[in-house]
């Protein structure tokens, strides 16, 4: 398909500004990723009827979400005809720098992003039990989905890597896609009196070393992403193939 055939990876949407798709990546024995099959996003409680209208057209029938429970009751929402799917991963980061700006001591840049390094890596068995319905709700329906945290850029990034990878995707394409949040999000407004500025770049941005450490840390632990696929996230030789012809065209 010529380049300008191709969909849009970005949505325009009013009310979220890092809903995009992941399709269109080559994966698997040069087969492509599917367009208009899993989106990745921010939170979704700011969307506005038409971008309602634009979830509703791209046929998207769950809303995974991974923020944590004070996130999701701060920031509800309920989209017609789209089924949320809670899947809790409290951000931990997110204390323990407002716990040292409570204190006095706030974070320098260097501790700050090995505080980032420490969440990725903690993604990997401590969060295991939300990939891995993750992974299931993926292989149990083949109807459009979306998943997303508060900024839709580090348990949202980790949980689009493992897919990608899953799918064969490279490592520097994945990163790619990983990095385009830098391109993308929208801070919220008014953060700059909660923190020093740069402790809110190594918090609302991403860094190649943040994603690497936790693709480090599956390579430390299991040797291979296949394995952790397999041994603990249950994404076996039959559930892998089952996903790779489900989201993998040509």
């Amino acid at each position: 398909m010529p380049e300008q055939d191709l969909p849009s990876r970005a949505l325009p949407l009013s009310g979220a500004s890092n809903f995009r798709d992941l399709g269109g990546y080559q994966g698997m024995d040069g087969r492509t990723v599917r367009w208009r099959r899993v989106f990745r996003s921010d939170h979704l409680a700011g969307l506005t009827a038409q971008d309602q209208a634009t979830l509703a057209d791209l046929g998207v029938r769950h809303a995974v979400d991974f923020r944590g429970e004070h996130e999701r009751s701060k920031q509800a929402y309920a989209l017609p005809e789209v089924h949320h799917v809670p899947l809790t991963i409290e951000p931990r980061v997110i204390r323990r720098v407002q716990a040292l700006l409570d204190a006095g001591t706030p974070p320098s840049a260097a501790e700050t992003v090995a505080l980032m390094q420490d969440t990725y890596r903690g993604f990997v068995l401590d969060n295991a039990e939300r990939f891995t319905a993750f992974f299931q709700l993926l292989l149990a329906h083949d109807t459009p989905l979306v998943f997303h945290c508060t900024a839709g850029k580090d348990r949202t990034g980790f949980a689009a890597a493992l897919f990608l990878l899953a799918l064969g995707v490279p490592r520097e394409v994945v990163m790619q896609d990983y990095l385009l949040t830098n391109t993308l999000y929208r801070r919220p407004a008014g953060l700059e009196s909660l923190a020093p500025p740069h402790v809110l770049d190594a918090l609302w941005r991403v860094e190649e070393s943040y994603l690497d450490a936790g693709l480090a840390e599956v390579d430390a632990s299991f040797g291979s992403l296949p394995r952790y696929l397999q041994e603990v996230l249950g994404v076996d030789a039959a559930a892998l193939q089952k996903l790779q012809t489900r989201y993998l065209q040509g």
